[in-house]
């Protein structure tokens, strides 16, 4: 019977151990002159969801005010620097070509651990104009270890 436990509680963490994901998030800003932040960021902590969601009974009900916002803020992340993709004079190709080189070289480290790129979502907030001041490029980059 332990045996059997045992074998169980193996296979369980084995098939666990080969179910791991990772999220690498790029942040480009497309500010002028500098002044964005553009950055590669990658959680080192782990989260569970579960303790931030909660259920409607009635449809209407929410417990989410509950919940703090600084109780679901981790702690451990790697934070790489980036160029954004404006200079003072418009497009910056050099800066697109050096963060293009910064994300291949997070793509071959993430093969050599044993991810293989699953999908890719990506979205923009762009400049809206001489008011606005605001955009960004956001790309998620989702990872599944190797089998």
């Amino acid at each position: 019977m332990k045996k059997g436990i045992l074998l169980l509680s193996f296979l369980t963490t084995a098939i666990l151990a080969n179910a791991q994901y990772k999220v690498v998030t790029l942040v480009e800003s497309i500010l002028p002159g500098g002044m964005g932040r553009s950055r590669m960021i990658e959680a080192t902590s782990e989260a569970d969801y579960n303790a931030f969601t909660t259920a409607r009974t009635d449809g209407k009900d929410s417990k989410q005010g509950d919940i703090e916002r600084g109780e679901i803020k981790i702690d451990g992340f790697r934070e790489t620097k980036m160029l954004n993709f404006f200079s003072m004079v418009g497009i910056n190709f050099q800066n697109i070509a050096s963060n293009d080189a910064i994300i291949m070289s997070k793509l071959n480290e993430m093969d050599a651990q044993g991810y293989d790129l699953a999908f890719v979502t990506s979205g923009v907030e762009s400049d809206a104009g001489k008011e606005d001041g605001q955009g960004i490029f956001i790309t998620r980059l989702y990872f599944k270890k190797r089998k």
